[in-house]
């Protein structure tokens, strides 16, 4: 019910620009409206705390219902002419923030749908974080058990707030916020209000959907590929870490918070030895010059692909094989845990180094009581299993 009001701005949108998408944004709206309306209200009465089968059930149910509705809008528009399976691609491509897409000729199409694209990408962001800090504990699959272990005092066994209402609410406002600052970088540097607040909608989601088949190479300005770049490194950072920072005083306890997280430290340590090699690679091979044009073309494209966003300013497959592989395989690892990033997540991928650190030192000292610390906080044998258990399940994937 309340994703079929996420259906009516881009009817606005359409209104205001005249583009003649209204009308299938108001019907999607209608179907999504009767959809949600039966699934709530057999259930709407009941009111009890929720278990891990009940966690399951929502994760799934998530992606699988709002994807099929945010499918409709693609179907109904008289303009676009996409297949179902073509739909569906796009749909669920936006929602789970992948930036994979089968549309092309991005400058010509109607603003409305350009901004439903990039809000199905705002919205699934947010959904990714109250998924991972609100529900996805309750499966014990190794994500914010990490987060919750570095909490201290009377919250240690807490979620940053002690009801999921109240957490997605604390969420919404630092996803909120920093989608307005990101908005407000973008259109001082230069875009028009337009495209300054649908790219930030695919930044502080780490998206990577554009408005502009040219990506953020549109613009061509440095400033703004800048602006991209700080905002990315923030959403791939861990929003309950940030929320811990900002609900401190003074300066230098909100610095510390950051610093002292090891999370944190590691993903800025692999972001800038990533940065590093490229540059080296691309040095030996003749394509860096040390110019300040190269260096941030390195560090946009280092960022964007290893957040796995997915903007690109240039076509980066001219540079030296190794870069492209390297920036692949490092968007494995993606943002840290309770971020909208992808992949692994930092923190699993910290423990699995941690743990194969410990066993080798256990070849060399078998009897050797080496318990695994995140911070100055010893981790349960359970969440490193249950962390290899995802690792396990991650590859089959692939």
């Amino acid at each position: 019910m309340c994703f079929s009001c996420a259906m009516l701005i881009p009817a606005f949108v359409a209104l205001i620009y005249g583009d003649g998408g209204g009308k299938a944004f108001m019907q999607a709206f209608a179907l999504s409206l009767t959809v949600g309306t039966l699934l709530w209200w057999p259930c709407h009465h009941h009111k009890q705390e929720l278990r891990s089968r009940d966690g399951f059930l929502i994760v799934v149910a998530f992606w699988f219902v709002l994807g099929g509705l945010a499918t409709l809008p693609l179907l109904l528009l008289d303009t676009l002419h996409l297949t179902v399976a073509s739909a569906v691609f796009e749909a669920f491509s936006g929602l789970t923030t992948t930036g994979a897409t089968v549309m092309t000729g991005l400058d010509s199409l109607p603003k409305a749908l350009l901004f439903y694209r990039q809000l199905l990408q705002w919205l699934g962001g947010m959904g990714i974080i109250v998924l991972a800090i609100a529900i996805i504990p309750l499966l014990g699959i190794g994500g914010m058990q990490l987060y919750r272990a570095e909490m201290s005092g009377p919250m240690k066994e807490q979620k940053i707030r002690p009801r999921i209402a109240e957490t997605a609410k604390m969420l919404w406002i630092i996803y909120f916020s920093l989608t307005i600052s990101c908005t407000l970088a973008y259109w001082l540097a230069g875009m028009d209000p337009f495209d300054a607040l649908t790219h930030s909608f695919s930044t502080v989601s780490i998206g990577g959907f554009s408005t502009h088949d040219a990506s953020i190479g549109h613009f061509n300005s440095p400033l703004i590929n800048g602006i991209t770049i700080l905002f990315l490194l923030i959403s791939a950072c861990n929003f309950g870490l940030h929320f811990r920072a900002f609900s401190t005083t003074g300066h230098e306890n909100f610095i510390k918070i950051y610093l002292r997280d090891p999370e944190f430290r590691f993903f800025i340590s692999t972001q800038m030895i990533l940065v590093a090699i490229c540059i080296l690679v691309m040095w030996n091979h003749s394509y860096f010059s040390f110019s300040w044009q190269d260096f941030e073309q390195v560090l946009f494209h280092a960022t964007s692909i290893s957040t796995t966003t997915g903007y690109t300013t240039l076509d980066f497959t001219v540079w030296p094989s190794f870069v492209p592989v390297l920036l692949i395989l490092a968007s494995f690892m993606g943002g840290c845990a309770g971020s909208v990033g992808g992949g692994l997540r930092v923190a699993r991928v910290l423990l699995l180094y941690l743990q194969g650190k410990r066993e080798l030192k256990r070849v060399v000292h078998p009897n050797l009581v080496y318990p695994i610390k995140l911070g100055k906080t010893v981790l349960d044998e359970r969440v490193i299993g249950s962390i290899w258990a995802f690792f396990s399940a991650y590859l089959l994937v692939f």
